[in-house]
């Protein structure tokens, strides 16, 4: 069984991507290629400039405050970027879909790749499930996978960080009160 590429893997490479942004246009391709990505061509600045533009509109959709906001957004993302689907068998590892066309830069390839990724995500494992990090000063984004779908923090340095100071406020609370 082929899986198709599109969904979890390619809101992680964007989160990966959002988080870090790569700096030169050899970081972008060797980065996508370690993400799994096969590079029918070589990766110019100008593909790193479109993929700086995705990843904009894409934090835009991370951001939003509500899902009808999120799905306008991500619709967007979709209108702007993707082709009918289409049945390719380009790098000879088994048939697949494909939402561009054929021979596109790789900065139009992530533009698809993340737009149906992202909406295949939230409809697949619901609206919420891609946020930033909700530690205050990490601004973290991250493609909530969990069973459960209740992720609140990037890592799990971040849940223990924000466990002990609410511990800690718990305990300065409390000891507050009992001295009044």
């Amino acid at each position: 069984m082929h899986l198709n590429p599109y969904g979890e893997d390619a809101v992680n490479l964007a989160a990966d991507l959002a988080n870090r942004r790569p700096a030169t246009a050899g970081e972008l391709a060797d980065r996508c290629q370690a993400a799994g990505l096969v590079l029918d061509r070589p990766v110019t600045p100008q593909d790193l400039e479109r993929t700086h533009a995705v990843l904009e509109a894409w934090e835009k959709v991370v951001d939003a405050t509500g899902d009808h906001e999120r799905a306008e957004l991500v619709n967007r993302m979709l209108t702007e970027s993707a082709a009918y689907p289409r049945l390719t068998d380009h790098a000879g590892s088994g048939w697949h879909l494909h939402y561009r066309d054929d021979r596109q830069p790789l900065g139009s390839v992530l533009f698809a790749l993340i737009a149906v990724g992202t909406a295949l995500h939230l409809v697949g494992r619901g609206m919420h499930r891609l946020r930033r990090c909700a530690v205050t000063e990490c601004t973290t984004i991250f493609a909530d996978t969990s069973r459960t779908g209740r992720q609140r923090y990037c890592s799990q340095r971040c849940a223990n960080r924000d466990a002990v100071r609410r511990h800690r406020a718990g305990r300065a609370a409390g000891g507050m009160d009992s001295r009044s």
